[in-house]
């Protein structure tokens, strides 16, 4: 993304110690994605309270709509009720900037009789498709694109598939998730796995919704005898969201912060783990668990050390960018390993965080699966977003430090549109045109 793409920059001042309660941190990404796209299994209506109105999560909505569904508002309440039965959409179905949308939707089509395209934004035209793509095809899924069917557009000809049976070579709850959704729908049982497990938010809410799926050492899918029951949720706050400023409290020393109503699926704390590994102190309350564990995160701030990162990766993934930051005032060599996943996100996350923490300073060397960090002393720069939110959200909590600006801040509506609004309680923050 080259500067004159740009529309919106931030400017964060260096802050000082805080004590702050967030009880309007983004609800849950993933989970909000997966509302959208499995009230489409069930023929009764769900109701989902705090769906994420984000643009990500909306296009996964905005598709269920182009496939029959009535999605209705309610104050914070969405209802979506099902067609009787799916409309081949008459135009391509837009996923914008979102992965989970095109991947979990290809799973989902392939399946399903119809012919369907699906496209996204430049960035996401350019993310591997292949990873999805392949396995399906191997059990009879039509599905082409650009490259031999790598990237988007995708068009896919859906119909009932064989049972599934892959071994993934990627621990991808992306991947896996298309899969089941695959499976649902097949003649026969499919058996899944993967090299460890990865974030399991779909299959604890499709068991909810009476699926017929059992996790073991592999992942036991069984087709739908008839439609699933309706989801009656309420989303949680999304700790990948709310890791930001628990990333903010841990570099400054004196600092507290309580992230309220989050989920505490083992799956998606590993990040916050890893911080009390580096000697923040970290405090989990769990308050109810129905689809998935739910409560509060208190973490407080303290001197560092460097850690090494090379397991559970697949449950940190989208935290490693601000897990950086954590990494580069520490004190000592930080290592990630294992983590090529990261290149081929809405950025190369390993190339792009690199080069935004050598602009702030930090010594740091980029290798193909990971990087490794000298903990330091940050300056204050001028970085990009490379259009990646997560990349504009890590490097706004960098500048808590020492003072910085951040060019393509736009990309943060994707995910956590009320970010800013939360970070000008700890500190000063000016938004800029470009």
């Amino acid at each position: 993304m080259s500067a004159k793409e740009f529309k919106k920059g931030l400017e964060v001042c260096a802050g000082s110690a805080f004590e702050i309660e967030i009880d309007a941190i983004a609800t849950d990404k993933s989970i909000s994605h997966r509302c959208a796209i499995f009230s489409l299994l069930s023929n009764k209506p769900s109701k989902i309270k705090n769906f994420l109105k984000a643009e990500d999560t909306l296009n996964s909505l905005g598709i269920a709509a182009a496939l029959g569904a009535k999605a209705q508002w309610e104050g914070d309440t969405l209802t979506i009720t099902p067609p009787s039965s799916l409309s081949e959409p008459d135009d391509v179905l837009d996923c914008g900037n979102s992965g989970t949308t095109i991947r979990l939707m290809s799973g989902f089509l392939s399946s399903i009789d119809g012919f369907f395209v699906l496209t996204g934004d430049k960035y996401l035209r350019r993310r591997p498709m292949k990873r999805v793509a392949e396995p399906l095809r191997s059990v009879g899924a039509k599905i082409d694109g650009r490259d031999g069917g790598n990237f988007a557009p995708l068009a896919i000809r859906g119909a009932k598939l064989d049972g599934i049976t892959f071994d993934s070579k990627i621990s991808s709850a992306q991947v896996k998730s298309a899969l089941i959704l695959a499976a649902l729908n097949a003649k026969s049982p499919s058996v899944i796995s993967e090299p460890e497990l990865s974030r399991d938010h779909t299959e604890r809410m499709l068991v909810g919704m009476g699926a017929d799926i059992k996790v073991a050492d592999k992942i036991y899918v069984s087709p739908m005898s008839k439609p699933l029951e309706p989801l009656n949720m309420s989303v949680p706050s999304d700790p990948s969201s709310a890791f930001f400023f628990a990333v903010a409290a841990a570099i400054t020393e004196g600092a507290k912060v309580t992230l309220k109503n989050l989920t505490l699926n083992p799956t998606r704390v590993e990040a916050f783990v890893v911080l009390q590994k580096m000697g923040a102190k970290v405090e989990f309350v769990e308050k109810e668990n129905v689809y998935e564990p739910i409560g509060d995160i208190i973490v407080e701030g303290a001197k560092l050390k460097a850690v090494e990162v090379s397991e559970n990766i697949s449950w940190l993934i989208d935290e490693l960018p601000a897990l950086s930051i954590a990494m580069a005032v520490a004190e000592g060599e930080s290592v990630v390993k294992n983590a090529k996943e990261l290149r081929v996100k809405e950025s190369d996350r390993i190339t792009t965080v690199m080069t935004n923490l050598r602009a702030f300073g930090i010594e740091c060397e980029e290798f193909e699966d990971g990087y490794k960090i000298r903990g330091g002393e940050l300056k204050s720069a001028h970085v990009t977003s490379f259009g990646d939110h997560r990349l504009a959200m890590s490097f706004a909590i960098a500048s808590l430090k020492c003072g910085g600006k951040i060019d393509g801040f736009e990309a943060v509506s994707t995910s956590f549109p009320n970010f800013v609004q939360l970070l000008s309680k700890i500190t000063q923050v000016r938004e800029y045109e470009l």
